[in-house]
């Protein structure tokens, strides 16, 4: 029986006696490989194929990792086993796609994966003869570089991490800030319960509260000067100080304040040292501030902030997508897959419902109609069409969005060329099913369709041939004419009766 080794150095056949597949897997550790003089007892090294040089050693580790076989390893095989040999592999995918090339009896359990642990162990002492036990060590950090670098193809332009992150960092903090906000207007609500409708934005009503506290200090408050960067309109801070002179909400005390502006503090401030602002080709990096002094920004700051990173990194990682969908649609659905290039490998059908997995299974539990979009469906030319016709916008905005997302992904350089054309074309498709414009099926409109010129050396318009159809015409309409006539002629007196019956039946019935 013979044990498919695969070492940093090379590959490796072990040869040992057929009684091993007796003995229990727990057990054959123990009795084999913790002493390496045992080992060297029971495995023999029988044969040996080194790597000739990094390169081809992380091609094989390669191979092993996606479960198929190398050249290498298929050639090492016939060369050293025969077919009435017993072959043990630790990988089960390596093993199926070797029983396709090789016929041979070939074994990959848990049995051949203790094996396979304790020949590890042993690694040096088994070797030894062919490879040194310093080559060895070198060789294996060497391929462990390699295969590490081969792994992550590192780009700092297409590291999607980032916008995974930060669209689940901007989710999270939207439910905060709502939850804050939440809780402060229904405190202060007791005291002052017009506030709610005449300062809806969570962050007004915040600032509000802190700089005012009590609705009796408001007359006494500048409120031009505490929103003058808000936008606040002048008939809006007007219509507060009214509020706060006629407000049916009940007296609180100082204590009670304190604890409000607490609250309303986590709204407002949030205590974060700002990393560099973010930067690519598409935006030049700005001047550096100086970090000693910290900062504290309020939460809706900061995820302004966090939506202008997002909005940078996503033009410069998925400009396409961007293009067709939108920034933060786009983004939940690099979320929802994991990854870009797991976005750009699933079909149409499935980015388009991407997001309603649950609705779907539900439905083909159910029997009934299943979803026709998901995240999709919060794109801006989805929200455009009218209801009769989200779902055919939603299956064209699917395909386009697809090949969109597989240029940005396998793309070198990807420009937002192919995301501005595919998004001219759903426009054209949209514009036809709302009967705004007819289209043809490339997006081309029906007004920049070129209209069909006659040859000038072509045959004239032929009369005659006019008349011809004409006269058929009426002759046709004759013939049935006298048809008609022949077979039922003007109403029988049986006819004429009965339709006289009905006329006085619907005439008695009015009169009643």
């Amino acid at each position: 029986m013979l044990v498919l080794f695969e070492s940093p150095a090379g590959y490796g056949l072990f040869k040992c006696e057929d009684k091993v597949l007796e003995i229990e897997k727990d057990k054959i550790y123990g009795k084999y490989f913790e002493d390496s003089s045992k080992a060297a007892k029971k495995f023999k090294l029988e044969a040996f194929s080194a790597f000739s040089d990094t390169a081809e050693a992380v091609a094989c580790a390669t191979a092993a990792v996606e479960g198929s076989v190398g050249k290498k390893l298929a050639k090492f095989i016939k060369k050293n086993v025969s077919a009435s040999d017993t072959l043990l592999i630790a990988d089960k995918a390596q093993s199926e796609g070797l029983k396709e090339k090789v016929k041979m009896n070939i074994i990959s359990n848990d049995l051949s994966l203790e094996i396979f642990r304790g020949i590890r162990h042993n690694m040096e002492d088994l070797m030894k003869d062919e490879v040194s036990s310093t080559d060895l060590k070198s060789m294996a950090l060497g391929l462990s570089h390699s295969l590490s670098r081969y792994k992550l193809k590192f780009s700092p332009d297409k590291v999607d991490t980032m916008i995974v992150q930060a669209i689940g960092l901007l989710d999270e903090l939207d439910k905060e800030i709502n939850t804050y906000a939440m809780r402060v207007k229904e405190w202060y609500g007791w005291h002052m319960p017009e506030l709610a409708k005449a300062l809806p934005d969570n962050t007004h009503y915040a600032k509000l509260v802190l700089n005012v506290g009590l609705r009796t200090n408001i007359k006494n408050c500048d409120l031009n000067e505490l929103f003058e960067q808000d936008n606040v309109d002048q008939s809006v801070i007007d219509n507060v100080k009214d509020l706060a002179e006629i407000s049916m909400g009940t007296e609180i005390s100082e204590m009670d304040i304190i604890n409000i502006k607490s609250l309303a503090e986590q709204v407002r401030k949030y205590k974060y040292m700002p990393p560099s602002p973010p930067h690519n080709h598409l935006t030049p990096p700005p001047p550096p501030t100086p970090p000693t002094l910290p900062q504290v920004l309020s939460m809706s700051e900061y995820r302004a902030q966090l939506s202008t990173y997002l909005d940078n990194r996503m033009q410069a990682i998925a400009p396409n997508l961007t293009q067709m969908v939108g920034v933060l649609v786009g983004a939940r659905l690099i979320a929802h897959s994991g990854s870009l290039i797991n976005l750009a490998k699933m079909p149409a059908s499935t980015v388009q419902i991407l997001g309603a997995e649950k609705a779907l299974f539900r439905a083909l539990k159910t029997k009934h109609d299943t979803p026709k979009y998901g995240l999709i469906y919060h794109a801006s030319l989805i929200g455009q069409a009218q209801p009769k016709n989200k779902g055919k916008i939603a299956r064209v905005l699917a395909a386009k969005t697809s090949l969109a997302t597989r240029v940005d992904a396998l793309s070198d350089d990807p420009s937002s060329e192919i995301g501005l054309a595919s998004r001219a074309k759903v426009e054209a498709r949209l514009a036809q099913l709302e009967g705004t414009v007819q289209a043809g099926g490339n997006g081309v409109t029906a007004a920049q369709t070129p209209t069909y010129v006659a040859p000038v050396n072509g045959g004239g318009h032929n009369d005659s041939s006019d008349m011809v159809g004409i006269e058929a015409k009426k002759a046709k309409k004759e013939k049935k004419e006298k048809k008609r006539k022949s077979e039922g002629g003007e109403a029988t007196e049986p006819e004429k009766k009965k339709k006289k019956e009905k006329k006085e039946k619907k005439e008695k019935k009015s009169k009643a």
